[in-house]
């Protein structure tokens, strides 16, 4: 009988280290984002005035967190939708063996190994007004005027983050492919199957699986992403990529609105959980159409 729950002694270890990671700091923020906390009461935190939900209804109606998320969401769902296509293609291209392939694989990795604070200010120095980029556009007789100020910086935001975020797509995308059985590309081969048929019925179904984890972790990514648009355009940033991550760290370590800007992570918290929720779900559902498929088989 002892060893009978042996294996959840073993689990003991993450149990704890999971409650100390997430669990506590979590109920932390939970329990500031219902007290009146700044500046004036930080030193006792634990005896701030308790508001309730006010920090949540100002932060909906009063502050700009309804638009940070709207900007937020926009921004990550056009990244991911625009990099799903280059990541899948990559890998495609570099999925066969040929002269050199190591090193266009590593080439395809240089935007995601570099540093967010590296591929920010390289990329300020781009946009500058009398950059690289407009200089490029100079020469084709285009205007680019301002890249890191008013209705342009959102654009600016999006090319930097899909330069940046499709080698990740790339990386999953490719791990699908090399899980495909050789023995399918063989029989598709002998059954003269073109090269749209043998993607279409071969690949891509092999795909769905790891490439559906990859649209659900590039988004979160993309949705929570701080350091690329801090360190591009700087805070006070311009209100169209003032997005939540850079929203909540203004009201925090500007502001001083550690109860406000709490609420606006618990909203964080919530907007990133609802796809996640989506996709475990999904999963489950295929985990278990799988195994009354087997069931049936059987």
């Amino acid at each position: 009988m002892p060893g009978r729950h042996r294996p959840l002694w073993l689990l003991a270890p993450g149990a704890v280290l999971t409650v100390l990671v997430i669990v506590v700091p979590l109920a932390v923020a939970l329990h500031i984002s219902l007290l009146d906390l700044d500046q004036y009461s930080f030193r006792q935190w634990v005896r701030a005035p308790f508001v309730g939900l006010a920090n949540y209804t100002e932060a909906v109606r009063a502050s700009g967190a309804v638009h940070a998320i709207v900007l937020s969401t926009s921004y990550a769902a056009i990244v991911t939708v625009v990099t799903l296509p280059i990541g899948v293609a990559a890998a495609l291209a570099t999925q066969d063996r040929f002269r050199g392939r190591g090193l266009v694989r590593s080439v395809f990795l240089v935007p995601y190994v570099l540093p967010a604070f590296v591929v920010g200010t390289v990329w300020r120095i781009i946009l500058q007004p009398d950059g690289v980029a407009n200089g490029l556009l100079a020469r084709l007789g285009i205007d680019g005027g301002l890249w890191l100020n008013g209705r342009q910086s959102f654009w600016a935001l999006v090319v930097v983050q899909i330069w940046a975020s499709w080698p990740l797509l790339y990386l999953l995308a490719l791990a699908g492919l090399q899980s495909v059985d050789p023995v399918l590309h063989e029989a598709a081969a002998l059954d003269g199957a073109g090269w749209w048929d043998k993607l279409r019925y071969v690949i891509f179904p092999h795909l769905r699986g790891p490439v559906g984890l990859a649209v659900i972790i590039a988004f979160l990514h993309n949705i929570n992403n701080f350091t690329l648009p801090f360190v591009l355009f700087g805070v006070p940033s311009p209100r169209d990529v003032e997005v939540l991550p850079v929203l909540t760290y203004v009201e925090s370590f500007q502001n001083f609105r550690f109860g406000l800007s709490a609420a606006m992570a618990v909203l964080s918290l919530v907007l990133i959980a609802i796809p996640l929720a989506g996709y475990l779900r999904a999963v489950r559902l295929d985990v278990g159409q799988d195994g009354v498929d087997q069931g049936s088989r059987a």
